[in-house]
């Protein structure tokens, strides 16, 4: 059984910034693409950023310049650095992967969210 888990999530001003991470624990092959969705109140989930096992990252535009996704491999777990945030970023942020465990292929999962609300 893989889980990830999110951390990091509260309440800030706008403008200020936030550290999400998510841990990936199980029994772990390999990791592949992992990314960042984000889910506001009665809005459709969308992706936020994304980075490969290589290290290639993209962003959504509305993002682009303020948040920076990252990994440390050794320690399964993936970053998104945000900065100058908006009250529009307020949303419940998910953890996405593709692993591979000892037990089978490649498959997808999901953490249970983290949320994040941007306000004064």
């Amino acid at each position: 059984q893989v889980q990830l888990v999110e951390s990091g999530g509260g309440l800030v001003q706008p403008g200020g910034s936030l550290r999400l991470s998510c841990a990936a624990s199980g029994t772990i092959s390999s990791i592949y693409t992992m990314g960042w969705y984000r889910q506001g109140p009665g809005k459709q989930r969308e992706l936020v950023g994304a980075i490969t096992n290589s290290g290639s990252t993209n962003y959504a535009d509305s993002v682009k310049g303020r948040f920076t996704i990252s990994r440390d491999n050794a320690k399964n777990t993936v970053y998104l650095q945000m900065n100058s945030l908006k009250p529009e970023d307020t949303a419940v942020y998910y953890c996405n992967a593709d692993i591979k465990t000892v037990w089978a292929g490649v498959r997808n999962y999901w953490g249970q969210g983290t949320q994040v609300t941007v306000s004064s």
